[in-house]
């Protein structure tokens, strides 16, 4: 630690003050010299565990001089606000802010993977990838400003053992080579902004989207039983959701997200998809919901709902809560007759949702819509 103390002290007094820094013939063996310098929990993994408790100023201290002497490489996984970027020729670039450009290419990298990886559920890994935004998201409290998508503590145990998560690690282990590509992108931006480009990939309403949560330690994990449980009906929908701050229309347009993907029997113990078209964004949901008639399935597994005419989908006892309610019937029957204002209102309540608890620097008008793959 000594000669990281006097590497720095030498090179302050030795560098002048208009200095401009190239790389050299030495760069390769200074920015190994940083990797030994850095500890490792600067770049740690999604299932490692918390971090050291110890203070790792000098380490920094000793990378800064490093890097500056060399044009080496480091960054700060702090949200992508300020971070030192190399470039494609290992020459240092200075000081790097991510720009709507970055998160672009950070989007455009988890579209071609849903293009090209059809070989989960119904052929996208797209619904899954929705989900686990979804409950990264949903476990704010209100009440005490704690959980939410600031933190992405799902990458622990246990919360990532809660039930309600069971399944989401395909979700994550999809997400990981993006993150090996972009590494000055956190874990909690990373699975909102997948999230995103999910719901649009598979031809939802443009959400738009602001960066700036960290991640954070095994220490900040949530508690269990703060998502759906999805054999309860409406009193308890309106405690999940009432305790995040939403409303029974915002509950209803949030349910809409049900017309993708399916129940797994090795995961939730219910069994089978919403919709016909469980890998598009749609008022599939709501139209089936009031159009079908639905009756118990008749099998081992816990209580669910199946349609009548093809014994092909299902609903879940929270979903029929919906039209046994009146307040919430209202509007799952607006959404059923006008898939515009679902789209309108699903964009609203999730750009609500993946921000819940966020202390973002930013200011909402920030917010970035970015590009679908097609149009």
């Amino acid at each position: 630690m000594a000669n990281v103390a006097r590497s720095l002290t030498r090179f302050a007094s030795s560098t002048p003050k208009a200095s401009t820094f190239r790389t050299t013939a030495n760069t390769t063996a200074r920015h190994a010299c940083i990797r030994q310098t850095l500890p490792q929990s600067s770049r740690r993994a999604y299932a490692s565990g918390p971090s050291s408790s110890s203070s790792s100023t000098p380490y920094i201290l000793g990378a800064l001089a490093l890097a500056a002497a060399g044009g080496g490489y480091f960054y700060f996984n702090n949200g992508g606000l300020t971070q030192l970027k190399e470039g494609s020729s290992k020459e240092s670039r200075g000081v790097f802010t991510p720009t709507k450009e970055d998160y672009q290419k950070v989007y455009n990298l988890i579209a071609s993977r849903l293009d090209e990886k059809d070989d989960y559920d119904d052929g996208s890994y797209g619904p899954v990838i929705v989900r686990l935004a979804w409950h990264c998201s949903g476990t704010y409290d209100k009440l005490t400003n704690t959980g939410g998508s600031n933190g992405a503590t799902m990458r622990f145990a246990p919360e990532g053992d809660h039930g309600a998560n069971a399944g989401l690690k395909a979700a994550r282990d999809f997400l990981e080579p993006v993150k090996q590509q972009f590494p000055w992108i956190t874990y909690s931006d990373l699975w909102t902004l997948a999230g995103v480009c999910a719901i649009q990939e598979m031809q939802g309403p443009v959400i738009p989207w602001r960066p700036g949560r960290t991640d954070r330690d095994v220490s900040m994990c949530t508690p269990d039983g703060r998502l759906p449980d999805g054999a309860k009906e409406q009193s308890h929908l309106r405690a999940i959701f009432g305790r995040m701050g939403f409303d029974d229309r915002e509950i209803v347009a949030l349910s809409g997200a049900h017309a993708l993907g399916r129940c797994h029997t090795d995961r939730s113990g219910f069994d089978g998809p919403w919709s016909f078209s469980p890998t598009v964004v749609s008022n599939d949901y709501f139209r089936l919901l009031l159009s079908e008639k639905w009756n118990f399935r008749k099998w081992d597994g816990p209580k669910q709902y199946q349609d009548l005419a093809s014994k092909s989908l299902m609903m879940l006892p929270t979903d029929m809560a919906l039209i046994k309610d009146k307040e919430f019937k209202k509007h799952v029957e607006r959404y059923a007759a006008d898939n515009q204002a679902f789209f309108d209102e699903f964009r609203e309540v999730l750009v609500k949702l993946f921000e819940l608890g966020v202390p973002f620097q930013s200011k909402p008008e920030d917010r970035m819509s970015l590009k679908p793959s097609i149009e």
